[in-house]
Order: structure tokens, then C-alpha cells, then sequence
């Protein structure tokens, strides 16, 4: 990588030159930064008391070594016995751990195994506040958030944002939309009156006439159930009756 290279060459060039021009750099005993082991006028630090990184920052058009307990976001540290730098995270990163591990994205990628990329696998949601993919709920495949499932594996049912093997009570599978909706009960209105009394002429196999006196009333079916809904019940009630004799009806022979 050029940075490091550049922080090493940076490094042994000023110890070798110095402050003074006498290939002696000024010790902590001078007027160096907090932190620093060594530096110079014109470059900062140079080398770093033990346990720190050295990290070049930008100070107008020159960079300056400085000595820092933790790396800035957008560099990771790395160590060595001699020198421990600070190296810029790759271009897809804000931050990271190492050069191949990101720990956070830039606005519109989402973080995944230590990678950014601009969308989720399956099974996974984009979560937009900490810009990582995170887990969906039980047998999704893309989800809103967590708590909320847009669509679920091919076998399980959609009910409020979450999948299901079978629909829970009061609910019914559309196999069509793969979703639960709700049941429907068959609904009946009330009995009308019943009808007149009339006469039933039937007639059985062996061409037997028989004649009943009969009056009906119905209701009607308000709401039709559905697939799995409670069945409707009679709507159509039949009862002997007697004609009651009045002028009208009585027939003079």
C-alpha cells in the first residue's frame, strides 16, 4: 500500500535530516506534540512513544505526522515492532477493522461479513439506520423490518408481516396469494312470516296420490361463507297446517 510506504520513507528520511541539519531529530525533551517520540519542525512526528499509531493528516497543502491511541474513522491500525501506522480503509468503506473488513458503509450500502454492497441477500433486510443487513423473521425472504415480512418462503403463508406453516384461528389460507385472510360466517336474516296453507299434491312411485296441507317461510342468506367459514343454516322451514273454514272457502255442492 502507498500510505505505509510513504509514513516509512517519511519516517527514516527525517531521523536521518533532523531539525537542525546535524542527522539528529529532536527528542521528546523538545517541543514536540504530545505523543510523539521524535518530529520535526516541518513534518510533525516523526516516530511514536510505544502503543500508539502514526497517522499523516493533512495541514493545508503539506501533511503532518501525528501519534494517536486509535486510528481516525476511515484508517485501521497496524502493528509491527518497529512502527505502528495507521492505513485508509478501502474506497467501499467508512471504516474498518482491516484492510478487508469493513465495519461501516457509506450512505445507500449496507454492511455484510465485513463487505458493503448496495443490497441484501435473501433472507435478509437492508436496515437503513445502521446501514448492515440484519435477519428477517421466521421463513422470509424479504422483509421491511424485522418485526415486518414483505414476502415469505414459497411454502408458508403471509399474515401481518409474518409467515405461518398453517393460518392461525379465525383465519384461512388463500393459496392463490399465499396469504391468510380472514374467515367469513354465513350471516341469515330473520324468518318472514309464514305463507298461506295450501295444498301439496304428491304423487309416490306406484302412482299413489297423497294430499298435504302445508305453509313455508324463509330467510335470506345476508353473507356467504367462506372456503373454511361456518356453513349457513336452514333458510327455508316447512309445517302442517289446517285450513281454517270461513264463507269464502266453503264450497256448496
Amino acid at each position: 500500500m502507498r500510505t505505509p510506504s510513504l509514513i516509512w520513507i517519511l519516517h527514516f528520511v527525517n531521523l536521518a535530516e533532523g531539525l537542525d541539519g546535524t542527522g539528529r531529530s529532536s527528542s521528546v525533551s523538545g517541543l514536540c506534540p504530545a505523543g510523539c517520540a521524535t518530529c520535526s519542525a516541518p513534518n510533525g512526528c516523526l516516530s511514536c512513544m510505544p502503543r500508539l499509531f502514526f497517522h499523516l493528516e493533512l495541514d493545508g497543502m503539506r501533511q503532518r505526522g501525528t501519534c494517536v491511541s486509535s486510528c481516525p474513522r476511515g484508517h485501521y491500525g497496524m502493528r509491527s515492532p518497529h512502527i505502528s501506522t495507521c492505513a485508509r480503509c478501502k474506497e467501499d468503506c467508512s471504516s474498518c477493522f482491516s484492510e478487508r473488513f469493513c465495519t461501516h458503509c457509506h450512505p445507500g450500502d449496507f454492511l455484510f461479513r465485513g463487505k458493503c454492497d448496495n443490497s441484501c441477500p435473501n433472507g435478509l433486510m437492508a436496515n437503513a439506520a445502521l446501514r448492515e443487513c440484519t435477519e428477517c423473521s421466521f421463513g422470509c425472504e424479504m422483509c421491511v423490518s424485522r418485526a415486518v415480512c414483505e414476502r415469505c418462503r414459497a411454502d408458508l403463508y403471509v399474515l401481518q408481516g409474518q409467515c405461518h406453516l398453517t393460518c392461525p384461528r379465525g383465519f384461512e389460507p388463500d393459496v392463490l396469494l399465499m396469504q391468510c385472510v380472514p374467515q367469513v360466517h354465513c350471516e341469515v336474516g330473520g324468518w318472514t312470516a309464514w305463507g298461506p296453507c295450501v295444498h301439496k299434491r304428491r304423487v309416490s312411485r306406484r302412482g299413489q296420490e297423497t294430499r298435504n296441507r302445508q305453509e313455508t317461510r324463509n330467510r335470506q342468506v345476508l353473507r356467504s361463507p367462506s372456503v373454511y367459514g361456518d356453513p349457513c343454516p336452514q333458510v327455508s322451514e316447512i309445517r302442517k297446517c289446517v285450513i281454517k273454514m270461513t264463507p269464502e272457502n266453503v264450497v256448496i255442492s
